[in-house]
């Protein structure tokens, strides 16, 4: 797949579970590194892995597994990070996601 089919994957798996605040930020002028940055709020440490771990079922399904998840296992999982390599997910409890606020951070225009 490619990084926007990815994003739209992504994108529609973190809706089918109610995923809240979605911004996709396009940071493909600021780095190599990836394409795109998917942020979502979850409501709760199990809705934060939920979101995650649909996005990663989802790419799975169509034959592009992420290249790492990280968060998910945690216990109280308050930041989960799936890798697809053109796309990274960050999902985020609220306070973390305004801890780090990673839309600031990366200093582009949210779509």
């Amino acid at each position: 797949m490619n990084a926007d089919e990815t994003k739209k994957l992504v994108l529609e798996a973190l809706d089918d579970l109610k995923g809240k605040d979605i911004v996709t930020l396009d940071v493909r002028e600021l780095t190599d590194v990836t394409d795109f940055m998917i942020i979502c709020t979850g409501t709760s440490n199990r809705h934060v892995k939920s979101l995650a771990s649909n996005a990663v079922l989802e790419a799975k399904s169509k034959g592009s597994p992420p290249k790492g998840v990280e968060g998910v296992d945690q216990p109280t999982t308050e930041w989960a990070l799936v890798d697809f390599g053109d796309v990274v997910l960050h999902v985020m409890m609220p306070e973390t996601r305004e801890f780090y606020d990673l839309e600031t951070l990366w200093a582009v225009k949210a779509s």
